[in-house]
């Protein structure tokens, strides 16, 4: 997602009691099994309420898309500006009143909220939920977007959306909000730790290769 999804005050990763994870995922995950990166996967702590509530506050959100990708962006850089280091296109540009107009901005502010709405409709198929996201983190490692910056976008949405909101944001839909993103972070930075692991073999294997063809041959 770019600088994609931690916040000011990043809310730790909830512990879950072990004899409880099963009840958090219809069709539920073994745990006995590691996922590729050689970690057991996160797990997405949501009731079914809570995921009624993120559905109907997206059904609100929707309608001014765009608008909340602008905002929650404008939000990441005046409170983090390290963030604008990733994105060549627009972080020279410091006048943040020039970058709400920037055709760059919006465009990658859609794209997030498309993740977003994404991940929304999936909350129900938590295994191409995880995919979603676990793919997205392993591309920003392509990006070079590190992993801290992830939890971020969550904490500016979430600020973002409560005045559009208005009395249909609770301390409820805030939690839930809260969890998705936890678990969204989770997963990213999980895919960003298997492409940085398969990148350095990837690079190991080619220094050994080049090493052994560059050694004279002595027979």
């Amino acid at each position: 997602m770019g600088c994609a999804l931690s916040g000011p005050g990043v809310t730790p990763e909830p512990t879950f009691d072990v004899e409880k994870r099963g009840s958090f995922v219809e069709g539920g995950l073994d745990l006995s099994k590691e996922t590729e990166c050689g970690e057991n996967p996160e797990w997405l702590s949501l009731l079914e309420s809570q995921k009624a509530l993120i559905r109907e506050s997206w059904k609100i959100l929707h309608k001014d898309i765009a608008r909340v990708g602008v905002i929650v962006f404008i939000r990441l850089f005046e409170t983090h500006p390290e963030c604008k280091d990733v994105f060549f296109l627009f972080r020279d540009i410091d006048d943040l009143q020039q970058l709400k107009m920037s055709k760059e901005l919006q465009a990658h502010g859609l794209r997030v909220m498309s993740f977003i709405e994404k991940s929304v409709a999936r909350l129900d198929q938590e295994d191409k939920l995880e995919q979603l996201a676990f793919e997205l983190g392993r591309n920003h490692f392509r990006y070079k977007a590190p992993p801290k910056y992830y939890e971020y976008v969550g904490a500016q949405f979430i600020q973002a959306v409560q005045p559009i909101l208005k009395e249909h944001w609770t301390p409820e839909v805030e939690k839930a909000w809260q969890s998705l993103f936890e678990y969204l972070a989770a997963t990213m930075r999980r895919g960003f730790s298997t492409e940085e692991k398969t990148a350095g073999t990837g690079k190991s294997l080619s220094s050994r290769k080049a090493c052994a063809e560059s050694t004279p041959n002595k027979n």
